[in-house]
């Protein structure tokens, strides 16, 4: 079922206190928008990002994942590893549009493809987004994804790879889970987006659900924050 944008924000409203994680762990400074407008960095083969992750709630560390262009052929793919694994690779249909998205605990195969970064880079601007998604080697089971996209502001960000001045925007998700025993599935991600290389330079993902019966109970999900430690 499609919600309404007032009641799909206020329902996801509360996500924050259901985690039980302080969200905006990273502070950002607010800054007026770079004039002239900026341009997202077009991909190219060897273009490379790391990142480090943390836990969000103990602070621990748990690895460190680095993603690198490696085709833009018929489609963009960016290899991935962690700590000298591989891991499954991302895939977009073009630039800044997922098909396949490998940043959540499993892989997910959106169609129609959904946006990583707001299609204009201006304070205000939001939309909200429906699509269908499966999980990898599980493509016959079609799950509804409805996102709701919004800018808040320009900030300068420090990360360990240096200082940037990034589009700070959050997405608000309502999903319907494979689990048939959950319900009422929220994640929320804040992200700072440097156009000047392509990418984002800091991320933080929480989530909760709520089981079947125990509609009073909220379940928070993992909530992890990841920082860029290096790009070229």
């Amino acid at each position: 079922m499609k919600l309404s944008r007032r009641t799909f924000i206020a329902s996801a409203a509360l996500l924050p206190v259901a985690c039980g994680s302080p969200l905006s762990y990273e502070h950002g400074v607010s800054v007026s928008p770079p004039s002239p407008a900026p341009w997202v960095r077009p991909p190219q083969i060897g273009q490379e990002w790391s990142y480090l992750k943390q836990d969000a709630f103990s602070g621990k560390t748990l690895g460190s994942i680095t993603e690198r262009v490696s085709s833009v052929a018929r489609n963009i793919v960016i290899e991935r590893q962690e700590d000298g694994m591989l891991l499954p690779n991302e895939i977009q249909i073009d630039w800044g549009y997922v098909s396949i998205d490998p940043q959540w605990p499993k892989v997910l195969n959106f169609s129609p493809a959904l946006p990583l970064w707001p299609k204009e880079l201006s304070v205000g601007w939001s939309k909200q987004f429906f699509t269908k998604y499966s999980i990898l080697g599980y493509q016959d089971d079609r799950l509804t994804w409805q996102e709701y996209m919004e800018v808040k502001g320009w900030e300068r960000i420090t990360v360990p790879a240096g200082e940037f001045v990034a589009l700070r925007y959050e997405n608000t998700i309502s999903y319907q889970s494979e689990d048939p025993n959950k319900t009422n599935c929220l994640r929320k991600e804040i992200i700072w987006f440097a156009p000047e290389i392509g990418r984002w330079v800091a991320r933080e993902t929480s989530g909760s659900f709520q089981i079947q019966g125990q509609l009073g109970n909220v379940n928070r999900e993992g909530s992890y924050q990841w920082q860029l430690t290096s790009y070229k």
